[in-house]
């Protein structure tokens, strides 16, 4: 059975200074692997304005390719500005994750609006890089993965990866709006896209993952790679109330598959829980998979949703 040896933490945004956009969360961590750093992509918060809301930004940090515990730079600005008016990225850039395609650099994401009756609504954008992801700009001003009838709200948590010829994308939707002590939570559940080229995508239609704790399950974070002759996804999931506490806080969780579509969940494999104490105790969740120089790793947030950063695990074992 895989075990993750955790390793630390990371990355705090507390210890960065001199940039207001960047105050609190460095959420949902995504590895580009350069020649001398991996540079590692997260989703932050200034904060909040004179009525109590938030915007997210994305960005990212430079981790030394040798010595992943040794930051080499911070992003000097988002990696993308805020939408403009009345486009569905408007509010926020969060979260990201990121491939290489040629000579350039691919950024999708979940653009993030405010609403009435719910909190947020979200869909899935593309932005490219032409200078080794420090800066992207947008395919145009609307997604590249929107809402539909089967999947009508909450299209979110993209992420990407090629397997053969065809581009993967590996995402949430919503499934509904639940009233929790008077609050709207979304429900919503891990499904799949694929394309010929990364931009015209045919969606499965499907769940992928069943649920286990609950009926409202809500799941997020799937990240897929390959080992071994199979396919591996570890996913974040949480209770549909109460989820801020330790008890019914996120998790991580794992499923394989042979062929990309039918999953089969098995949590006890996932080789990884919240510690007794310290930044991860509450809760673990976005879970990254990347290799580096021959090692596996896992990025993942703490507490809070990576209020107060994320950290990595290493594989010690093979995965089968």
């Amino acid at each position: 059975m895989p075990r993750w040896r955790k390793l630390g933490r990371v990355f705090d945004p507390a210890s960065v200074g001199g940039r207001p956009w960047l105050k609190a969360f460095a959420q949902a961590p995504a590895a580009l692997v350069c020649d001398d750093v991996v540079r590692m992509y997260f989703s932050c918060r200034p904060e909040a304005d004179a009525d109590g809301q938030y915007v997210s930004y994305s960005a990212y940090v430079d981790l030394d390719r040798g010595d992943l515990f040794r930051v080499r730079a911070v992003a000097e600005a988002p990696i993308l500005p805020l939408g403009g008016p009345g486009t569905f990225d408007e509010f926020g850039v969060y979260p990201v994750s990121v491939i290489r395609t040629g000579d350039a650099v691919r950024a999708y994401y979940a653009g993030w609006t405010r609403c009435v009756s719910v909190p947020f609504n979200t869909a899935i954008g593309c932005a490219v890089s032409h200078d080794g992801g420090r800066r992207f700009e947008r395919l145009g001003p609307g997604p590249i993965l929107p809402y539909s009838p089967d999947e009508p709200f909450v299209m979110s948590g993209p992420k990407v990866r090629r397997f053969g010829d065809t581009w993967y994308l590996f995402y949430i939707a919503g499934r509904r709006w639940k009233r929790v002590e008077g609050r709207a939570e979304p429900v919503y559940r891990i499904r799949m896209a694929t394309s010929p080229d990364g931009l015209t995508w045919t969606k499965a239609n499907r769940d992928l993952i069943p649920p286990r704790i609950e009926a409202d399950e809500a799941q997020a974070s799937p990240d897929v790679f390959e080992a071994n002759g199979r396919y591996h996804m570890h996913f974040c999931f949480r209770y549909s109330a109460g989820f801020r506490s330790r008890e019914g806080g996120y998790r991580i969780g794992y499923a394989w598959s042979d062929d990309l579509l039918t999953w089969t969940r098995d949590d006890g494999r996932c080789g990884i829980d919240v510690s007794e104490e310290g930044w991860d105790a509450q809760m673990i969740s976005y879970p990254h998979v990347f290799t580096v120089d021959g090692r596996t790793y896992l990025a993942y947030l703490g507490n809070e949703v990576g209020r107060g950063g994320f950290g990595l695990a290493a594989l010690d074992g093979p995965l089968d």
